[in-house]
C-alpha cells in the first residue's frame, strides 16, 4: 500500500489552518472579551484569597457603567491591576465612620463582610481602619474599598484615590482556580 504524499500534504495544510484559526479565536476573546487575574495580597479577604485566579469580563462596560457593589479590576497609579469593589459612583458622597460606610447619608447595607464586622465587634474591636472625611466622587470615577478594610490600599488613600472609569479593566466574574474555590462571583446591588 503506498502512501499518498499530496494526501498527507493536504492533511497536514487542514491541520495548520485548523491550528490557526482557534489560535486567533482564542487571542481575539482574550484580548477582546475575558481576561485573567490573579488576586495578589490579603485586601479582598474573605471573599478573595492571594493567589485565586479570576476571570475578568471586558465586555459589559463599553455598554453600562459599573455598579455599587461589583468587584472590579482597574489600573492602579504604580502601573499594577487592583482588585476591589464599587462603593461609590460618580457624584456620590462616600464616608466611613467606625465599621459603618455611609453613601449619601444613608449607611451602606454590605452582606459580603457582615460575618467579618460581626466577628471584629464581638471581640471588641473594630473592622474598619477607622473614620474617614467625606469624600465626594468625581463625574469620572468611582470610589472603591477592599474587602478587607485593615489591609486595603484603596480610595481612602491618597495614593489611589478616585478611580478613572477609564482606569477599569473590567468585572471579575468567575474565580477557577484553584479548583476548590470555583464559584461564579456574586455582585450585589
Amino acid at each position: 500500500m503506498a502512501v499518498d504524499a499530496n494526501k498527507i500534504k493536504r492533511e497536514l495544510l487542514e491541520w495548520i489552518k485548523a491550528l490557526f484559526a482557534a489560535f486567533v479565536i482564542v487571542f481575539l476573546v482574550r484580548w477582546l472579551a475575558f481576561s485573567n487575574y490573579i488576586v495578589d495580597g490579603r485586601s479582598m479577604e474573605p471573599n478573595f484569597s492571594h493567589g485565586e485566579r479570576v476571570i475578568v469580563n471586558k465586555l459589559i462596560y463599553p455598554f453600562r457603567e459599573p455598579r455599587r457593589g461589583e468587584v472590579i479590576v482597574f489600573l492602579a497609579p504604580e502601573g499594577k491591576d487592583y482588585i476591589k469593589r464599587v462603593i461609590g459612583l460618580p457624584g456620590d458622597r462616600v464616608k466611613v465612620i467606625g465599621d459603618t460606610v455611609y453613601v449619601n447619608g444613608m449607611p451602606l447595607d454590605e452582606p459580603y463582610i457582615r460575618e467579618e464586622v460581626e466577628r471584629a465587634r464581638a471581640s471588641g474591636g473594630s473592622y474598619n481602619i477607622g473614620s474617614t472625611e467625606e469624600f465626594v466622587v468625581p463625574d469620572d470615577a468611582l470610589f472603591v474599598l477592599g474587602d478587607n478594610r485593615r489591609e486595603s490600599l484603596d480610595s481612602r488613600s491618597p495614593y489611589v484615590g478616585f478611580v478613572p472609569l477609564e482606569h477599569v479593566k473590567g468585572r471579575a466574574d468567575l474565580v477557577y482556580w484553584p479548583v476548590r474555590a470555583f464559584r461564579l462571583v456574586h455582585h450585589e446591588k
